[in-house]
């Protein structure tokens, strides 16, 4: 079992014959302020595996921050079913949505785990946008 991609963006969707669509892929979000929270970020995964792999699959997903406090922690499980006759590869997508909250500054991971052995992370990075921060120097203290 290997997990093939996973990417942050503003949507994705698996259609009803299973292909993936991701749109606007980033790395970095730009806020106006301290604390916020992201709307609907979308955490998307591709798992792919042999075809001796068929069956449920324990998936579990944390945001850590810099200090690796938990943020965000979610697990559930990914069933690979038995694929056509000729078909060795066998995969699986995921589109996971959260309203993510940052308290500050700083970078960030999805840690994303599988059966507890494969294991990735997604960077994201947080950061004041170039008018609040124009905006925070000009305040008086």
């Amino acid at each position: 079992m290997k997990i093939d991609f996973a990417v942050v963006c503003d949507y994705a969707l698996i259609d009803r014959y299973g292909k993936l669509s991701v749109l606007g892929i980033f790395h970095h979000i730009w806020v106006s302020q301290f604390p916020t929270v992201h709307p609907r970020l979308h955490l998307v995964i591709r798992l792919k595996g042999a075809r001796t792999e068929i069956g449920e699959h324990k998936v579990q997903i944390r945001l850590i921050d810099a200090d690796r406090r938990e943020i965000i922690n979610g697990d559930g499980e990914v069933n690979f079913s038995e694929p056509p006759a000729g078909v060795l590869e066998v995969e699986a997508g995921a589109v996971l949505v959260f309203d993510v909250p940052f308290e500050k500054a700083g970078k960030y991971q999805f840690e994303i785990d599988v059966d507890e052995a494969v294991r990735t992370a997604v960077p994201v990075t947080v950061s004041l946008g170039p008018r609040a921060q124009s905006r925070e120097m000009t305040e008086p203290s």
